[in-house]
């Protein structure tokens, strides 16, 4: 898409936090790692939210507006697992 398209700005969101909180937490780590490697390789912030549950649907616009305008971005990092990662 990066060939197509030069001003693109990628994005990993995963959604549904609120189910994947409910998960055990070998499932949790799994899927916390498997998202880590897809974001590092697109180069992308990864971010998990939830609409449902309102968590992280702000800050998600918030890094958005700041890669797309190339602004100092302050949404505070989260990179535990089971927690909804920034």
């Amino acid at each position: 898409a990066r060939l197509l398209n030069k001003t693109a700005t990628p994005l990993l969101v995963g959604t549904k936090y609120d189910a994947f909180k409910d998960e055990d937490e070998d499932v949790k780590l799994d899927i916390t790692k498997t998202s880590k490697k897809f974001s590092k390789a697109m180069k992308s912030p990864l971010i998990f939210c939830s609409a449902s549950q309102a968590i992280n649907v702000q800050k998600i616009f918030k890094i958005v507006l700041s890669k797309v305008f190339g602004l100092k971005c302050n949404v505070k990092q989260i990179h535990e697992v089971g927690s909804p990662i920034i």
